[in-house]
């Protein structure tokens, strides 16, 4: 159970934002859409590039971009006949960086560093 000392001063979040935070989670639950979105995290691209860097067919690569763009995790904009893909929140690039960084230490053994405020 928590209490208000426990809770550092946080209120909890309302029921629309938890919904929306779900939502976003279960769009990167899927690992080739979390793929594509850290690979967007290193810079922008291309579907063509994308579908290459993460092992993916260019139509599934290009429904996965749809789904994110919906979602705006991601955003595009045109270059020439090339439509570009990129991240433009960087709390979300905070997060799967944070997460996918703390997964690789503990698959490798590296000691896992704790978390500020957790």
């Amino acid at each position: 159970m928590v209490t208000g000392s426990d809770n550092a001063g946080l209120d909890d979040p309302s029921a629309e934002v938890l919904a929306e935070a779900a939502g976003t989670f279960g769009l990167l639950a899927s690992p080739a859409r979390l793929h594509i979105v850290w690979a967007l995290a290193q810079g922008e691209s291309d579907v063509t590039g994308l579908a290459e860097r993460v092992g993916g067919a260019l139509p599934a690569v290009s429904q996965h971009l749809t789904k994110l763009r919906l979602a705006g995790l991601v955003r595009s904009r045109r270059e020439g006949r090339r439509q570009v893909y990129f991240v433009d929140d960087p709390d979300i690039v905070t997060v799967v960086r944070l997460l996918i960084g703390r997964l690789t230490d503990r698959a490798e053994g590296a000691p896992v560093r704790r978390l500020r405020g957790v």
